[in-house]
């Protein structure tokens, strides 16, 4: 596995759960959390986006429910 340089988001608690953020070119983001750093999910950043303003919007609010 390539070596990425990840950052921590400021959001997240120092102890555990956190989420990581490496973007090794401007076409590609991945993510990962820190209990499965070896999964990582991999988009680019217009759809990052628009999953980021649509958790914001509220629009996602319901996914866990059935």
């Amino acid at each position: 596995m390539p070596t990425h340089c990840w950052r921590k988001s400021s959001y997240s608690a120092e102890a555990n759960a956190c989420l990581y953020v490496s973007a090794p070119d401007n076409a590609t983001i991945r993510l990962r959390e820190s209990d499965e750093p070896d999964t990582i999910l991999t988009t680019t950043p217009t759809t990052l986006r628009a999953l980021i303003h649509s958790a914001k919007a509220g629009q996602l609010d319901d996914l866990g429910t059935a």
